[in-house]
């Protein structure tokens, strides 16, 4: 995965949120907004559940269009990735048609990952519901099915399974509970690292490229959706109303914004758009940070929820 940060995570007690940051268009309404990525250009992709599932902005927020109504009942997980000449492709997870995608910027499908071939797992293929997608430096494809088996699946580049572990159980076992979103990074000695969110257990977990369980990283934490590496730093979203930063050791020392408890409110995650926080979150289930520092964060509501908070002096 490309690291597009130059400054990384500043610190999250001087963010703001910029009013209104997302402009649609007359008649453009997205749905549960579930993933973002941000392509070379500074161009910001969100993935939501909606008939303009891959909706697309500039910088300054202005609305650029769409693509993707197939997804609009399973939009989930989405990544970018640059490859070695430059091109840069979109990873989609749909975990309504069981399918994980690549396809270029313009929408246009490149590559299909098949089911894992694991039949004593995936007995029927709607067993399997990937819910996020990263992409190794060397183009081997990570895929985590947070809503299925709660396995993570390995495919190289060109779509070949290679391998999977994890599954149901207990973490004590090394095994997973929802693991939800997933990020990828590479070292200078050529390493690849694969961090699990594994959402019921509360926690991280480390992999080596191979699948080896590293470490695993408890904490403060309640329902860990996904994380982001920028610079020093994580910042993770989590469901139940809020959006830290946490070192590499995933100990949280930060809160993006005011601390909400709408998760505990009995129409959550539909909390009508008048109560939302200005300052605060209600679903937040990814996050964004781009080269200037800014954080961008989507949330699990019926109508889409898209924010970017800025850093000041």
């Amino acid at each position: 995965m490309t690291d597009m940060r130059k400054n990384g995570i500043r610190e999250a007690a001087n963010y703001a949120p910029l009013s209104g940051w997302a402009k649609l268009p007359e008649g453009v309404a997205l749905g549960y907004t579930h993933g973002l990525a941000e392509d070379a250009a500074g161009r910001i992709y969100v993935f939501n559940m909606s008939r303009h599932a891959i909706a697309i902005f500039e910088p300054n927020g202005e609305y650029v269009g769409s693509w993707g109504e197939e997804y609009a009942a399973g939009a989930h997980g989405l990544c970018l990735d640059r490859e070695a000449d430059g091109a840069e492709y979109l990873y989609v997870t749909d975990i309504s048609r069981q399918r994980v995608a690549k396809h270029a910027l313009d929408g246009r499908e490149m590559l299909v990952l098949d089911v894992p071939p694991l039949p004593e797992t995936y007995e029927t293929p709607d067993k399997y519901r990937p819910t996020d997608v990263g992409v190794a430096p060397n183009g081997d494809i990570y895929v985590t099915d947070g809503y299925g088996e709660y396995q993570i699946h390995r495919y190289d580049k060109d779509g070949r399974w290679l391998q999977s572990w994890g599954g149901r159980g207990d973490a004590e076992d090394g095994k997973l509970c929802e693991p939800h979103g997933l990020w990828v990074e590479g070292s200078e000695s050529g390493e690849t690292t694969v961090y699990v969110a594994d959402r019921r257990h509360r926690r991280f977990v480390q992999y080596a490229a191979d699948g080896e369980l590293l470490r695993a990283f408890g904490g403060d934490y309640m329902l860990p959706c996904d994380l982001v590496g920028a610079g020093d730093y994580y910042c993770i979203p989590d469901l139940n109303s809020r959006v830290v930063v946490a070192d590499r050791e995933f100990n949280v020392f930060a809160q993006l914004g005011e601390a909400g408890s709408l998760w505990q409110d009995a129409r959550w995650p539909a909390i009508p758009p008048a109560e939302w926080p200005e300052r605060g979150f209600v679903s937040p289930h990814a996050v964004h940070v781009d080269g200037d520092g800014a954080i961008y964060v989507v949330e699990w509501v019926p109508e889409g929820r898209i924010t970017k908070w800025v850093p000041h002096a």
